[in-house]
């Protein structure tokens, strides 16, 4: 347990002056005052450079603040353009064997990775590499493989459009489709979901659509922490008329009032109340709640016929009514839902109510929906709901799944898939003269499962921390030691450089922040938000050490030594000028436009303020590209899990200090816990049902069904408004209890959500 570790109150608030504070405090420790007004006033800019944090959609920029970020995204950018740096010397002074007992927190405060450096075999520290020679160490590996789906190639959201086409196309010319990437962890689900119902995998609304919706469903999503540029929005619609409502298994204070710095009223008044209902629910229960609703709605239809779907667009632009209808009816007893929920029927009839109520409604959702074994059956049931009032393809209305890393939608819109489609790939293959492999490959679970079985024996991974990230901790880290290589492309220290494959590689590359000059002269990236819109991004500081490369030279680097080794032998491998890519990434964005939907004139269209909006046809139409035409109702199945007595169900979370796997500090103020993480929160019924006492120290035992005791120890128990018979805990640490082999049913994501865990009480002292 933190020895330091302090609990107090949650707060009832979010953002403000301390916001403003904290966020200033945390540039002005990393940057200095002078570096942090050069670096903040450039976040978010159309002349400056998108927030490496997550995916919020910028306003227009007529109608964009100066200081258009907020305070994690401040922390982010304070994180890269950090004066610290982790120089040889730090890797002569730390073997790997320290670097692993040493905490994510420790890892990140180091500073800036500057230098290329490689762990020999039987080696336990990294030492000084030329980049020349880090490409040959790459390249022998990979072209000494039996067959190339015996390597991996891992993209974390921060890669942008051109660096992600490159790779995905890198790994296709080399000959496998094992492009894990973390969308797999996080909004597989939704993707699954959506595709399968309105025939594309991405929301359906535009910042506009958000700040004018009579009512928005906020569904296990947490945005104070994780999306706080949300809550501007979120006020928009309050002073518009619209109303907010929550659901969640925790209280978040962002949700209750958000004291927006930018107004005078969030910095001398009470700020704004965002949520008119909070609804809260059992992990697991959003399925029966959006089930319920959706019979609410059918019954109120059936006593006043006309009134209430919209019958018109049913009859339309739908599938599968009468087939879903007959089964919402009778599915699923008020008890059931009752249990599924943890709520009271009068609860879900004032929801009900809100929504008959609502001419536009929008649901928006994160993790809490899609880290659960029925994820993609709970938003399929979203959409059922949405499409009964035909709130999908018209202003103020649709789905909003919030993603949670800059360009982690944009990645996937530029082929970083293990599942791509034949008419991608088939396009790919004719722009570049090769047969593109059409097998499906590997996503993050499968890959893990490869790396064990001694399957995949190359591991390159383009950003993130992908040890820190996955489930089952002790089973991933183990499988990468497996391997013969890893390779990680990244800018700050991390897990992953501490546990590596047989020999490994750490390859620094210039941040979002940083200036980007090639050949060519100063280049731009471009990246696509959660909402669809592609716009620039350029660096502007001087790069944090003369030997950063950028993602795009790093990639041709590793392409140019690894396929030119192969001869005319080998016909299918593309004859690409690698180094005309790098020296010039309009090149690269001429190859996109020819290849992706959506990007034709992509050079021309990226000159327009504030960038441009990819085509959606249900959004911009009403037009569903699914097998039918039409989007399609479906009928899901609720299963009731109750907890076992004795057991808890545990969500893991991150606390307000923190990005991803990133920890920058040890507090999380909103939920009244500092000085640090180790804290299990837990309802007060909860521990008297349990006879344990609040403040005592516990070891969490996952339980699953393979009978392996995965075990998180020293938490301190935190008595907590939580849900009734739900937990949650900070992850990375308590990633070790989430079964690699407990995934969400077809999406395979891990689910981090939904662990059954008891807790062991230490002997008191």
């Amino acid at each position: 347990m933190d020895p330091e570790l302090r609990i107090g109150e949650p707060a009832t608030s979010a953002a403000g002056v301390p916001g403003v504070a904290h966020a200033l405090a945390r540039c002005r420790e990393l940057m200095g005052v002078r570096r942090s007004v050069q670096t903040l006033r450039l976040l978010n800019q159309d002349d400056g450079y998108d927030c490496p944090g997550c995916a919020w959609p910028d306003p227009r920029p007529d109608d964009r603040s100066r200081a258009e970020f907020c305070e994690n995204g401040a922390k982010a950018v304070a994180q890269e353009a950090t004066r610290a740096r982790v120089t040889p010397e730090f890797f002569a002074a730390h073997s790997l064997t320290d670097l692993a007992t040493r905490s994510g927190h420790w890892l990140g405060e180091q500073g800036r990775l500057i230098n290329p450096v490689y762990k020999a075999a039987g080696s336990d520290h990294y030492a000084p590499v030329g980049w020349d020679e880090a490409f040959r160490i790459v390249a022998d590996e990979l072209t000494g493989l039996e067959n190339p789906d015996e390597a991996a190639f891992y993209t974390s959201g921060r890669t942008s459009n051109e660096a992600a086409f490159l790779y995905q196309f890198f790994a296709r010319a080399f000959g496998t489709n094992n492009l894990p990437d973390c969308s797999n962890m996080c909004h597989e689900s939704s993707g699954a979901a959506l595709t399968e119902t309105i025939g594309v995998g991405k929301g359906s609304v535009t910042l506009e659509d958000l700040e004018t919706a009579d009512l928005v469903l906020v569904v296990g999503q947490n945005p104070g922490t994780n999306h706080p540029r949300m809550l501007t929005s979120l006020e928009r619609l309050k002073r518009a008329g619209g109303s907010v409502v929550a659901v969640n298994p925790l209280p978040e204070a962002a949700l209750m009032r958000f004291r927006n710095p930018q107004r005078v009223s969030g910095v001398l008044g009470r700020g704004t109340a965002l949520a008119d209902q909070f609804l809260q629910i059992r992990l697991g229960g959003d399925m029966a709640l959006f089930q319920a609703l959706s019979a609410r709605l059918l019954a109120a239809e059936e006593a006043s016929p006309g009134t209430v779907l919209d019958q018109a667009f049913i009859a339309g632009h739908t599938t599968g009514f009468e087939e879903f209808a007959a089964h919402v009816r009778a599915h699923l007893t008020p008890g059931d839902v009752a249990t599924a929920t943890g709520l009271r029927p009068d609860e879900i009839d004032e929801l009900a109510g809100r929504v008959l109520a609502a001419d536009k409604v929008i649901v928006c959702w994160a993790m809490g929906l899609t880290q659960h074994p029925d994820a993609v059956a709970t938003i399929r049931e979203v959409v059922n709901f949405l499409l009964l009032r035909g709130n999908i393809g018209r202003p103020g209305a649709g789905v909003c799944p919030v993603r949670g890393h800059s360009n982690v939608q944009g990645d996937r819109t530029m082929g970083i898939w293990e599942r791509m489609p034949d008419a991608f790939l088939d396009a790919l293959g004719a722009e570049f003269g090769f047969a593109s492999p059409r097998h499906h490959g590997l996503d993050v679970v499968d890959t893990i499962r490869a790396m064990r079985d001694g399957r995949v024996k190359v591991f390159v991974a383009m950003g993130g921390n992908f040890v820190a990230a996955t489930p089952d901790s002790a089973v991933t880290e183990d499988a990468i030691r497996r391997c013969r290589l890893t390779v990680q492309v990244s800018t700050a220290l991390n897990r992953s450089h501490a546990i590596t494959g047989e020999r490994a590689l750490i390859l620094p590359t210039l941040g979002r922040t940083e200036l980007d000059v090639q050949a060519g002269g100063p280049q731009r990236v471009s990246v696509e938000d959660s909402m669809g819109s592609v716009h620039a991004s350029r660096g502007r500081l001087a790069p944090a050490g003369p030997e950063l490369r950028s993602e795009i030279a790093i990639i041709c680097g590793l392409a140019a030594a690894t396929l030119g080794r192969r001869t005319a032998a080998a016909a299918a491998v593309p004859a690409v000028d690698w180094a005309a890519l790098a020296g010039d990434y309009r090149r690269i964005r001429a190859h996109i436009a020819n290849v992706v939907p959506g990007f034709a004139d992509y050079e021309a269209r990226l000159d327009e303020p504030g960038g441009f909006l990819l085509p959606h046809p249900p959004r911009d139409s009403r037009t569903f590209p699914t097998p039918s035409g039409r989007a399609a109702f479906t009928v899901n199945t609720c299963e009731i899990r109750p907890t076992p007595p004795g057991h808890l169900l545990l969500q893991t979370i991150r606390s307000h200090d923190q990005y991803n796997t990133t920890v920058y500090g040890l507090d999380d103020r909103y939920r009244g816990v500092r000085h640090g993480r180790r804290v299990v929160l837990v309802s007060p019924d909860d521990l008297a049902e349990l006879g344990i006492a609040d403040g005592a120290r516990v070891d969490l035992i996952g339980v699953w069904t393979d009978g392996v005791q995965r075990r998180a120890p020293d938490f301190r128990v935190v008595s907590y408004p939580t849900a009734r018979g739900c937990a949650a805990a900070y992850f990375p640490e308590t990633n070790v209890l989430v079964p690699l082999d407990s995934t969400a049913k077809r999406s395979n994501t891990p689910t981090s959500k939904s662990i059954l865990i008891r807790l062991d009480v230490h002997p008191a002292r």
